[in-house]
């Protein structure tokens, strides 16, 4: 049954009152996890199935020319690309899975959008002084919109909207270790 809500509330020190509907932010936060969730586990799960992949090769060859952080992202590809392939990929296999079934909602998003602050500080042309442009546009690329997507299905609790957290939230470890319900939603 589709019923109409009111949300009071304060954003950036001025009051706002909107209508909506509780049927459609469902729908919309349960397609919007799970699409969220589909892009990042296609992107991992390639990466675990192709046995020659390694994100040396971008490390090295594609971040741009200007990127403050060079030093990093060639260390990562030289001494550590022993750990970032294994998170790469099966972070974001894991995170987009957990996405798809709704299973500990805000502790993946959480990791989601670490990863695509990652992306991001990867596609930076330049630095602050330069308007920290990147190869899509300044400032905001996809990778910025993907956080605050993942940021915003956690704040919302979106795996208790048909996932495996609404579940979890009734079992007695939950309810007995409310800190628990922190990492679910």
């Amino acid at each position: 049954m589709a019923t109409s809500q009111s949300l009071e509330t304060e954003i950036l020190g001025r009051d706002v009152r909107f209508d909506y509907s509780e049927s459609w932010v469902g729908y919309s936060l349960f397609t919007l996890r799970v699409v969220m969730g589909w892009v990042l586990f296609q992107g991992g799960i390639t990466k675990v199935l192709d046995p020659e992949w390694t994100a040396a090769g971008f490390l090295l060859n594609a971040i741009p020319e200007g990127n403050p952080f060079t030093g990093l992202w060639t260390a990562l590809a030289n001494d550590w690309v022993w750990l970032v392939d294994p998170l790469n990929a099966w972070g974001l296999t894991l995170t987009g899975l957990a996405l798809i079934v709704g299973a500990f909602v805000r502790w993946s998003a959480f990791w989601g959008a670490v990863m695509m602050l990652f992306y991001w500080l990867a596609a930076l042309e330049g630095g602050l002084l330069q308007g920290l442009p990147v190869a899509h546009g300044w400032v905001v690329d996809d990778h910025v919109v993907y956080a605050v997507l993942l940021f915003g299905l956690g704040a919302f609790g979106a795996g208790r909207i048909l996932g495996v957290d609404a579940s979890l939230e009734r079992t007695d470890v939950v309810r007995e270790n409310r800190w628990l319900r922190y990492l679910l939603g």
